[in-house]
């Protein structure tokens, strides 16, 4: 029986609330982190209801650059040792890099690669002590390629899928596990959030509570990156590796490309 502390980001919706749910059935306590207060005192009742389990909200807007260091010191200030860091907060955005604004894609990067950075550099010291600890980093499939018409967001989760491995080994002698969650299209917010209606890749997208459920139970079982489908694994491991690199960006931007 879990009775683990978990800080979740992102937790408003979408994987980092099935998560939340995940580890709250586990008996685990919860700290929800997210912009939406309304949306984070919902949970943190139907959590408590349901599982009988601790909840803490701390609203914070991960787009701000202050914001990890409050989260950090707030849950210092409750007193709270966290077990397990779930970095699951990020978002994307569709178009041509130079059509964008660029104040939103170095927003996207403060969030997707910044924020996870310095939240899991302040947790990771006492997991490191304690000689125990878990760190579940939501990354993507589209770490692996290079993403025309995304291409800032397919560059954060490279940066991410990259550092959660580094980190692993960092830390395996002190019992401390790191692993990447790498789904492909989800069926969340992050369609609309990312102006990505109408794109086929998201025309059979898995649920949230699925590829949270394959998350979580990698992270339990330590292992370094867990997807959510085999066949992409087998693409992305096995035949992209092989392709011809202009091939493969081509075929990355038909992915991406809506339909007509």
């Amino acid at each position: 029986m879990v009775t683990d502390t978990a800080l979740i980001t992102g937790a408003s919706g979408g994987i980092g609330l099935e998560l939340a749910r995940l580890h709250a059935a586990k008996r685990g306590d919860v700290v929800l982190v997210a912009r939406s207060r309304d949306k984070l005192e919902s949970i943190k009742q139907e959590l408590q209801t349901r599982y009988g389990v601790k909840v803490y909200v701390i609203v914070e807007d991960l787009a701000d650059p202050g914001a990890a260091d409050r989260v950090f010191a707030a849950t210092e200030a409750l007193g709270l040792s966290i077990d397990v860091l779930i970095n699951n907060a990020g978002f994307g955005g569709h178009g041509k890099f130079v059509e964008r604004d660029i104040a939103a894609d170095l927003a996207m990067m403060q969030v997707n690669m910044a924020a996870l950075t310095a939240l899991t550099h302040h947790y990771l010291k006492a997991m490191v002590l304690r000689r125990r600890g878990r760190i579940l980093n939501v990354s993507s499939t589209a770490s692996f390629i290079p993403g025309p018409l995304q291409a800032v967001y397919y560059a954060t989760k490279a940066f991410v899928t990259s550092f959660t491995q580094a980190i692993a080994e960092e830390t395996r002698e002190y019992g401390v596990t790191a692993t990447a969650l790498c789904p492909g299209a989800v069926a969340t917010g992050f369609v609309a959030a990312g102006d990505l209606q109408g794109v086929d890749a998201w025309n059979n997208a898995r649920t949230a509570q699925s590829v949270a459920q394959c998350g979580y139970q990698a992270m339990e079982r330590g292992e370094l990156v867990a997807f959510n489908e085999g066949k992409l694994r087998v693409m992305l491991d096995w035949i992209v590796p092989l392709l011809p690199r202009k091939l493969v960006l081509r075929m990355s931007r038909k992915a991406m490309e809506k339909a007509s």
